[in-house]
């Protein structure tokens, strides 16, 4: 199977298709970019930059994947986006590459959903199977672990950190590190509990998920400080995987964690 594009569409020399590939009208392709087999990129779109697409994503209609970062600092180095597998970045999402000072490139894993007018900034790294709401931002130098959701109209500071398995609620606003397997809510955000829905649909053991309420309670129920809280969470007899990723997590914070 060959690449199908549309007499309108623009398609840079130089640019890579796979099998499969389809090109709607008036989108633009850039001669730095490599589209996947199956990948499809709708009308009017624009992909350009250094910029990776994996298998079978897909770039609906306005979106724009792979333009140069909203950052005073980027000087037109050569940076990069590079994408896995099955993602789809819904109308006018836009997407950044990275920057010099940042590592130069802008990650995003595998089966991730980006729904419309949402921004994802020069230098983040994205995990897997992670929901972004509509018009979800994302600031330069953010970490997304897998299987998180990011609320429609929320923010994520830049450099901050959400784990995996949080959900993020909407028109939040994340100015320190989300910790994983939690709920947040607000502006400034705050911790409401444990992400007990997503938990139980991505198939945690009733085991699992008690020892987490157990190491919550003490992180952020107790009257303990947060060194206290780990020392104690440490010292208790946890044996969970998900428990030990938790202070892990919390231990290597270097902007603090929402509370």
């Amino acid at each position: 199977m060959t690449s199908l594009c549309h007499s309108t569409a623009v398609i840079e020399d130089g640019a890579t298709l796979g099998d499969g590939v389809l090109i709607g009208p008036y989108a633009t392709v850039g001669k730095h970019v490599t589209l996947g087999s199956g990948t499809k990129v709708g009308a009017h779109a624009v992909v350009e930059g250094h910029t990776t697409l994996g298998e079978d994503c897909e770039v609906f209609p306005h979106a724009c994947i792979g333009t140069i970062p909203q950052d005073l600092k980027y000087h037109g180095e050569i940076s990069y986006l590079v994408a896995g597998d099955r993602n789809v970045f819904r109308e006018f999402v836009t997407a950044n590459v990275g920057t010099e000072g940042g590592g130069g490139v802008t990650q995003v894993g595998s089966d991730n959903l980006f729904m419309a007018y949402c921004h994802l900034a020069h230098d983040c790294i994205i995990g897997d199977h992670v929901i972004f709401g509509n018009a979800a931002t994302l600031a330069g130098h953010v970490i997304i672990e897998d299987w998180v959701n990011v609320g429609a109209f929320s923010g994520v500071e830049q450099f901050r950190r959400v784990g995996q398995h949080a959900f993020v609620a909407a028109y939040a606003g994340a100015t320190k590190d989300v910790v994983p397997y939690c709920t947040v809510q607000g502006n400034h955000c705050q911790v409401f509990g444990l992400n007990i829905v997503g938990l139980k649909r991505r198939g945690f053991s009733a085991g699992a998920i008690g020892e987490l309420k157990r190491a919550f309670r003490l992180l952020f129920r107790s009257n303990l400080n947060t060194t206290q809280a780990l020392e104690m969470i440490s010292g208790e007899d946890f044996e969970s995987p998900e428990v030990a990723a938790l202070v892990e997590f919390v231990r290597n914070s270097e902007h603090g964690i929402v509370k």
